[in-house]
């Protein structure tokens, strides 16, 4: 299992890492431009091949688990016929929360990559360690901090508009 891990690991470099983060760095636009919390994630395949994308829609759903992250495992768990996405990663533009970091592992992602810490609700390394703890039966590999500026500015100007 490791082995595995190691592999899809090392299958993705920086440049990979940074392209995908774009992405999902526009598919939050398109959620702040809906009145959502700009947060937007992709998910990619072994192969590097991009299965889905998503914004937030929990307002526009009416859906408290319409979550970016939750979206993208639903519509790739739907195009592959499994909900174990194994072999697959995950970007997003803001540290998972509790529901969508024990999503992950329930889905058998085997790596996920973030660009934002989430101090006050972040289940990855912030608040708690789901995924990476040894706790629950399933690890995937995490990098953090890719377009971390960029991912937090989306965040900082979207609720200061907001506050205004």
């Amino acid at each position: 299992m490791q082995d595995r891990l190691r592999r899809v690991e090392l299958m993705f470099t920086k440049t990979d890492d940074r392209r995908m983060m774009e992405l999902a760095l526009g598919q939050a636009r398109a959620a702040a431009a809906r009145g959502e919390v700009p947060v937007g994630a992709v998910l990619v395949d072994g192969d590097g091949r991009l299965l889905a994308t998503a914004g937030n829609n929990c307002v526009g759903a009416s859906d408290p688990a319409g979550h970016a992250e939750m979206l993208v495992l639903r519509q790739a768990a739907g195009i592959l016929g499994n909900y174990r996405l194994v072999g697959t990663t995950v970007y997003v533009t803001l540290e998972p929360c509790a529901m969508c970091a024990a999503a992950m592992v329930h889905a058998r992602i085997a790596r996920l990559v973030f660009g934002a810490a989430d101090p006050k609700a972040g289940a990855i390394i912030s608040r708690y360690r789901i995924g990476t703890d040894g706790v629950l039966n399933h690890r995937f590999v995490v990098s953090g901090g890719i377009l971390e500026v960029e991912c937090g500015r989306q965040l900082k100007d979207f609720f200061r508009n907001r506050r205004r």
